[in-house]
């Protein structure tokens, strides 16, 4: 036989040889996790000698049929792993969210998040004892986080400034090739692909919840992440305006202006026209408003901020608050700590440059509502739509309905399902 076709002959029978080995990876993931048919299937195989060991794009399964013949030789459990921890990535949509991130931290974070799953899988197809390293990497992060989301652990890599910590943890948790990430989540395909796994995403909370029973035996943690990222993601500005009022404002109303009797006036009248614009608009913005930060033990104070810097980012924008406002920032644990009044974007600033919590104290969130009921019948505001409280949740909420719409507000990052009352909304940032 010819040289050239007796190597061309051995290449293919490697790359069926490797696609079989990732087709039983499938086959025994599946029968380990029924609900993850769809997402195990969406992956087409596709060699490439460049990929370092497993990689995808979210429509592929790149693979190294050098590396997944070794791999597989020394134990199926980590080819299995491998490829679930590839499928992982896509369900949470980690390829797409990287952008204006710092990319080494980001990749980590997410490896680390993914890893976290796979470690708490007590099944044989994929499990493998966590060393004492990865173990203390997980107690750390938890200390600061209640869920180990990506987005979570990226916030607690960013403090850490010692490359020597950040390339050992790298070397622990860091295990595919992230190079076909598309990190900027733009293009058509990109927008696509991502929107196909957010898709599967919400049906597997759908059967894993319907399979509640082995859901919890073998894939809690599972569940719980994808819970925490099927979270519907308001516009904070969108929001906002369900507690807008409509107001007359100095303003042109380009709406109520008939450009044809202007025009006529000045060509039959001597420059005279028949309508001017009106210098008033009803519009609906937001002028009376509250916001209730809840400063226990149990609340960060950087996520304070985070919350405070957003409504801030909001508030600046004209479009979304009258020139002159009346905010109230309240700040409490177990009883009222702070009550600083906001007239304008500018107050806002300052407030921020100089923000201290006040508190630490337990969480109780009934003062703030009676201390908003003193302030309603003192004629503190003249007419109050809505009062947002930003709070983990754990704590005492009031019984009775108030006057004014309420939200209460939980950090995505650092968030675990609370009820609220049945006239409270939830908004889970």
């Amino acid at each position: 036989m010819n040289p050239i076709h007796e190597l061309q002959k051995k290449e293919e029978e490697k790359l069926d040889i490797a696609s079989d080995i990732l087709a039983n990876a499938r086959n025994e993931l599946y029968f380990a996790l029924r609900y993850l048919d769809t997402a195990l299937s969406a992956l087409h195989f596709q060699a490439d000698p460049g990929c370092e060991t497993l990689g995808t794009d979210g429509g592929f399964l790149y693979f190294n049929p050098d590396w997944l013949l070794n791999a597989f030789l020394n134990g199926k459990v980590r080819v299995n792993r491998l490829y679930l921890h590839e499928v992982l990535h896509c369900l949470f949509c980690h390829l797409w969210q990287g952008e204006k991130r710092d990319a080494f931290r980001w990749d980590l974070a997410c490896d680390m998040a993914v890893e976290s799953i796979l470690d708490e899988l007590y099944l044989p197809a994929v499990y493998r004892r966590p060393g004492a390293f990865r173990k203390e990497c997980y107690r750390k992060m938890k200390e600061e986080l209640k869920v180990l989301t990506a987005e979570g652990i990226y916030h607690q890599l960013e403090k850490i400034q010692e490359e020597e910590t950040l390339a050992r943890m790298a070397g622990e948790f860091r295990l595919d090739d992230h190079s076909r990430w598309l990190r900027d989540g733009k293009g058509n395909t990109a927008r696509n692909r991502q929107k196909e796994w957010q898709d599967l995403r919400e049906k597997m909370q759908t059967e894993m919840e319907t399979l509640a029973k082995e859901a919890a035996g073998d894939s809690k943690s599972l569940l719980e992440r994808i819970q925490v990222e099927n979270r519907e993601r308001y516009d904070y500005k969108e929001f906002l305006r369900k507690f807008s009022v409509l107001k007359e404002e100095m303003q042109v109303d380009p709406d109520s202006f008939d450009y044809i009797f202007y025009t006529y006036g000045l060509e039959h009248y001597g420059n005279m026209p028949l309508i001017e614009p009106l210098e008033t608009k009803e519009i609906r913005k937001i002028e009376d408003f509250v916001i209730v930060i809840d400063t226990s033990m149990s609340c960060k104070g950087e996520l304070i901020r985070h919350f405070l810097e957003e409504t801030y980012s909001v508030l600046s924008e004209s479009e979304s608050f009258f020139r002159k406002i009346n905010v109230h920032i309240i700040q409490c644990d177990e009883k009222i700590r702070e009550d600083q009044v906001i007239h304008d974007s500018r107050e806002m600033e300052r407030y921020l440059k100089n923000f201290t919590v006040h508190g630490f104290g337990g969480t109780d969130f009934r003062p703030a509502f009676t201390y908003v009921s003193q302030l309603l019948e003192a004629g503190a505001f003249t007419k109050l739509r809505g009062l947002i409280y930003f709070t983990d949740g754990y704590g005492i909420f009031p019984v009775k309905m108030p006057p004014y719409d309420t939200v209460f507000v939980f950090m995505r990052e650092d968030y675990r399902d609370v009820d609220v009352p049945p006239w409270a909304m939830k908004l889970v940032q």
